[in-house]
């Protein structure tokens, strides 16, 4: 107990330390609280408590705002031409590379805590090598199945579509599932096949200059989609709300979908599991999904920069404030032993179907890629093009917006 103690009691010298040198290397602090911007209203409360119990230790005060995602990125990136923002927000990681292209947040260093954090959390903050925010949440879909439909989880898309095709033809259903979209909530379909967005740079960054879109993984993920479509077990229009109400009502025995319809499901008395996605052939690759990250960033104009990386990187980067905001927020924790201690069994399930998720492209390019991969799936499904041809046409659009964005 006394190792303990001591322990514990050189650990808070040690931050009060850190904590106290930013401080005095910031003019400005002292002067004005900490700024910190959330967008989502579950960790407002822990936030805020966090915050006092910082102002308790080190007498400096940390004023927590709800403010709307557009504005944190529209503000951050004024401050970088001499405008006022936070100093601290939260936001997804996918938001991070035009703040990074305009100059406007710091790289922070993590240390040995990087160890503590999920490697693909910290993937979703790197950017040109650097890591721009401490993770704090992570999130992607998982593969949803009615338990009193089909109790096993299928292993390939092939077994996914016998069983549904035999519980369509046994009429207990009416449909396989619907896809909410074509893209985001569909990409297992592309990467079980080896289909990426993007190439890579030789350090590993992404090459915005090498739209994948259309390479053979693509091409044949895109083609089992159509043929649901095609043979009339899978709604043409691809419909997010549609999809939801065919499973929660019984009428699909699949859905692809996230952490956002537990409730609806729930709510629906649906029994359901979730599980990974099944792979393209038996014995390969689970599809992988996209991975969201949540983090912190420090907004480079802050006036007490040093102060606010010190608090994101000393104060809020520890197991307990990690757990309090998992507690708070629901979303499976980007802190190691926080997220294996969970034991709820819709959060493992997201575990399993995010194994191998791959962290959706956060650089500024990928802001070309959603209307053409939209467009691309609709010329498949309604039979307007053959899905290869869809998609050599959205990697067309997609090369000439990124060419003339470089004008």
């Amino acid at each position: 107990m006394k190792k303990i103690a001591i322990s514990a009691i050189l650990g808070l010298a040690l931050i009060l330390g850190m904590v106290s040198t930013a401080a005095a290397e910031d003019k400005a602090a002292g002067k004005a609280p900490l700024q910190v911007w959330v967008y989502d209203q579950s960790r407002i409360d822990t936030l805020t408590q966090i915050g006092k119990d910082f102002e308790k230790k080190y007498g400096i005060p940390v004023k927590v705002s709800m403010v709307d995602l557009g504005q944190i990125r529209t503000q951050f990136l004024l401050a970088a031409s001499g405008g006022e923002c936070a100093d601290v927000a939260i936001i997804p990681h996918d938001n991070l590379g035009n703040l990074v292209a305009n100059d406007a947040v710091l790289p922070v260093e993590l240390g040995a805590k990087k160890k503590e954090i999920l490697a693909p959390a910290i993937d979703g903050f790197m950017y040109n090598g650097k890591l721009y925010g401490l993770p704090l949440s992570v999130e992607n879909i998982g593969f949803f199945r009615n338990t009193d439909l089909v109790p096993q989880a299928p292993a390939t898309w092939d077994d996914m579509i016998a069983i549904g095709t035999k519980l369509v033809k046994d009429g207990k259903c009416q449909v396989i599932m619907g896809f909410p979209d074509a893209t985001y909530n569909s990409y297992p379909f592309f990467s079980s096949y080896g289909g990426v967005i993007f190439g890579k740079n030789k350090d590993g960054s992404l090459n915005a200059n090498d739209v994948q879109i259309a390479s053979d993984g693509f091409v044949q993920g895109l083609t089992v989609m159509t043929g649901m479509v095609t043979n009339k077990l899978v709604p043409e229009a691809s419909d997010w709300d549609g999809a939801h109400v065919l499973f929660e009502t019984g009428k699909a025995p699949f859905i692809m979908t996230g952490p956002w319809a537990l409730e609806r499901f729930k709510n629906a008395g649906v029994h359901y599991a979730i599980s990974a996605f099944p792979a393209a052939k038996k014995g390969g690759q689970a599809g992988a999904p996209f991975l969201g990250v949540q983090g912190m960033i420090v907004s480079k104009s802050s006036k007490q920069a040093k102060l606010a990386q010190a608090f994101v990187v000393n104060y809020i980067a520890t197991k307990a404030n990690m757990e309090a905001l998992h507690n708070a927020d629901q979303r499976p924790s980007a802190w190691k032993s926080v997220a294996a201690a969970t034991k709820d069994p819709d959060s493992a399930g997201f575990a399993a179907a995010g194994v191998n998720a791959i962290p959706m492209p956060s650089i500024p390019a990928m802001g070309f890629v959603w209307d053409s991969w939209v467009n691309a799936g609709a010329l498949a499904f309604s039979g307007q093009k053959s899905p290869k041809d869809a998609l050599v046409n959205a990697k067309s659009q997609i090369d000439t917006q990124v060419k003339n964005a470089k004008k």
